[in-house]
C-alpha cells in the first residue's frame, strides 16, 4: 500500500470511528479499518482491565474462526500470559521511548502464546499495537494475516502504530463525546437522570403508550422540610440530603424493570415507568416513602403517582401527566400522608384529577394548581412551601 493509499485509510478510519456511537461500535469500526489498511484477514481490538488483570476482546473483525463472534460476551485472556502489552509499556515507553508494534508469525519460537495461537488457527502473522490513552496502556489493536499471506514486516509495525495513535485519539474524542452527553442529561449533585432526560423519555413513552398501549407511570417525590434543613444546619447538609435521598430512589427504582429514576430540580425527584403493572410502581413509591421517612435528616417525603393504568382519562400531552402526579404529590403533603397518593382512585369526583384539570392548572407553568384549594390546608413549615388556600 502507497503512501497516499495509507493516508486515505487514516482518514478513513477516524472519519468512522467519529460517526461511530457507543463503544462497541467505535471499536469495530477502528478494527475494521485498521485490518483494511494493513490487508489483514482478521482484526481485534482489547481493553486493559487492570482491575481483573485481564485483556478483554471489544470486537473480532474480518474472517471469524470457530468459537470467535464479533461482539464476544466475555472473551478475556489473562495479562500474564501477554506480559509484553504492560511490561513493554511500563518499561519502555515510561521512560521516554514510544509504544511500537510488533510483529510476529506463525513459525516463531515455541515459547510465543501469540505464535501458537497463529497456528492454532491456522494464520501466517499478526501485528500487534498498544493503544495509549492519557499516557497509560489502554489496550491493543491485533491484525492477523492467513497462512500464505506475505508476513507482517517492520513497515507494517510501522503503520499499525499510526494506527493505534490515530484510534486512542478517537477514543478520546468518544470519551469527551460521551462525558459531554453523561453531563447533558445527568444531575451533578445526585448522578440521576436530570429534567432534559426525563422530558426526552416522556415525551418517547407516551407515543409507545399511542402506538401500543404501553402503561406509562409516573411518581413526583417532594422532600419534606429541605429548607428547614438548609437553615438549620447549613446547605452542605441539605445537599447531604438530597444525595441520601437520590440513592433511595434509584435503590427502589431498581426494583422496576427499566424505570428512570431522576431529579427535577430543587427538592423535587421523579421515577418514571414504562410497562410495568400501576400496582408494582405504587410498590416501589411506598418503598421509596417508608426508607425515606428512615434517612436520619429530612422529614421523609410526599409521593403522588399517576399512571394510565387508572382512571385519569384521556393522556394527550407529558404536560398532563406531570400535572397529575403532581396533584397526587400535593394531595400526599397537603394531607400529611405517609403512603403515595394516586390520581384516579377517587371515583368519578377524583380530587386530584380536578385539581390537574382545573382551569388555569396547565398554564407556561407547572405547579400553578399549587394555589388551589386541597383536601386540606399543609402543615406550617411543611418543606418551606407556602400554599394559598
Amino acid at each position: 500500500m502507497g503512501d497516499e493509499s495509507r493516508l486515505r485509510a487514516v482518514l478513513e478510519l477516524a472519519q468512522s470511528m467519529a460517526a461511530a456511537h457507543g463503544l462497541p461500535e467505535v471499536a469495530q469500526a477502528a478494527a475494521a479499518g485498521a485490518r483494511e489498511a494493513l490487508g489483514g484477514t482478521f482484526a481485534a481490538m482489547s481493553v486493559w482491565e487492570r482491575e481483573r488483570g485481564r485483556l478483554r476482546v471489544l470486537v473480532n473483525t474480518g474472517e471469524l474462526g470457530e468459537g470467535e463472534e464479533e461482539f464476544p460476551a466475555d472473551e478475556s485472556y489473562p495479562v500474564r500470559d501477554f506480559p509484553e502489552i504492560t511490561e513493554f509499556l511500563h518499561e519502555r515507553w515510561a521512560r521516554g521511548g514510544e509504544a511500537r508494534a510488533w510483529v510476529e508469525s506463525a513459525s516463531g519460537p515455541r515459547g510465543s502464546r501469540r505464535a501458537a495461537a497463529l497456528r492454532r488457527r491456522g494464520r501466517g502473522s499478526c501485528v500487534v499495537a498498544p493503544i495509549v490513552l492519557h499516557g497509560r496502556a489502554w489496550g491493543e489493536l491485533y491484525v492477523e494475516r492467513g497462512r500464505g499471506a506475505a508476513v507482517f514486516g517492520r513497515a507494517d509495525a510501522d503503520f499499525a502504530s499510526v494506527l493505534a495513535a490515530v484510534i486512542a485519539a478517537g477514543l478520546v474524542q468518544y470519551e469527551r463525546l460521551a462525558e459531554a452527553r453523561r453531563l447533558a442529561f445527568t444531575d451533578p449533585l445526585t448522578g440521576l437522570a436530570n429534567r432534559r432526560a426525563v422530558d426526552i423519555r416522556l415525551d418517547e413513552a407516551l407515543e409507545e403508550h399511542r402506538l401500543t398501549g404501553a402503561r406509562v407511570s409516573l411518581v413526583v417525590c417532594d422532600i419534606n422540610g429541605l429548607k428547614r434543613v438548609n437553615d438549620t444546619y447549613g446547605h452542605a447538609v441539605g445537599d447531604r440530603l438530597l444525595e441520601r435521598f437520590g440513592t433511595v430512589l434509584s435503590l427502589c427504582g431498581a426494583a422496576v424493570p427499566g424505570a428512570l429514576a431522576a431529579r427535577l430540580g430543587g427538592d423535587e425527584f421523579c421515577l418514571l415507568a414504562v410497562g410495568p403493572e400501576a400496582a408494582e410502581v405504587e410498590r416501589a413509591a411506598a418503598e421509596i416513602c417508608r426508607r425515606a421517612r428512615d434517612l436520619d435528616i429530612g422529614e421523609g417525603v410526599a409521593c403522588g403517582m399517576a399512571s394510565t393504568g387508572d382512571a385519569i382519562g384521556p393522556l394527550r400531552s407529558a404536560r398532563r401527566l406531570f400535572r397529575l402526579a403532581d396533584a397526587a404529590q400535593y394531595q400526599a403533603k397537603a394531607a400529611g400522608s405517609a403512603a403515595p397518593v394516586v390520581a384516579g382512585r377517587g371515583g368519578a369526583r377524583d380530587v386530584v384529577v380536578a385539581l390537574a384539570d382545573a382551569p388555569g392548572a396547565g398554564g407556561p407553568q407547572r405547579r400553578r394548581f399549587r394555589g388551589r384549594p386541597a383536601a386540606r390546608s399543609p402543615r406550617p413549615g411543611d418543606d418551606g412551601c407556602r400554599f394559598t388556600p
